[in-house]
């Protein structure tokens, strides 16, 4: 946990007065929303924030921080999680269910910061953690069907729910149980599938932030 504050609280320190910032998902990026909260609280900067779910939404309120929206403004900078890291700094998001409104908002970003712990960087996407697919309901039999040429789908479930997860789209969420051997190409063949709104593997540009023998390092992608 301390490892996760620094990570985030040092993203925070990243972000310039006037910003417009996108707020991400996740335990790491928590820290980092509050840290931006006492910021405009103690030093007066002026930032808006894009949150990329309700988690953050929330989050944001409770730290004082103003939203806006994609429709008034431009991001400056992105400030998100990951599942997994590979050595070309492509990711794999999701497992919080908000991929779809965190890749809207990290790709659209001047400068996208990816904070996370030392332990998610790893040869190849898809070791730890599934690829999630973001689906419309009526078409996710058919999806599960044309994932199965890729892996292992799965229909994911929701805990103190009954039925699937609901996204804050509404829509379901189905996890590929899969080797990402080439993350661009299946990032673009997943959004191919009739169905698919969007899928976890992030291959746009981004500096990659972890904590490594006590401190912060720092990776930016070629």
């Amino acid at each position: 946990m301390d490892d996760k504050k620094s990570v985030g609280e040092y993203a925070a320190s990243l972000v310039k007065d006037g910003d417009i910032v996108g707020l991400g998902t996740g335990s790491t990026t928590a820290f980092t929303i509050k840290e931006l909260g006492r910021r405009i609280k103690e030093e007066e900067i002026s930032i808006y924030g894009v949150p990329t779910s309700f988690q953050a939404k929330l989050l944001a309120i409770e730290s004082k921080i103003p939203i806006t929206t994609l429709d008034e403004h431009n991001i400056d900078i992105a400030i998100d999680g990951a599942d997994e890291v590979n050595p070309d700094l492509y990711l794999l998001k999701g497992r919080g269910g908000a991929l779809l409104q965190e890749k809207i908002i990290d790709y659209c970003a001047k400068r996208f910061i990816v904070v996370c712990e030392e332990k998610k960087l790893v040869q190849t996407l898809g070791k730890s953690f599934p690829a999630p697919v973001e689906v419309f309901p009526m078409a996710y039999r058919n999806v599960l069907d044309s994932l199965k040429a890729m892996g292992k789908p799965i229909l994911r479930i929701a805990e103190k729910k009954d039925g699937p997860v609901i996204t804050d789209n509404g829509n379901f969420i189905i996890d590929l149980y899969t080797t990402i051997n080439n993350p661009k190409s299946m990032e673009k063949d997943l959004n191919n599938i009739p169905g698919i709104f969007e899928n976890g593997i992030f291959t746009c540009k981004c500096e990659v932030i972890f904590m490594k023998n006590g401190k912060i390092e720092f990776i930016k992608s070629k």
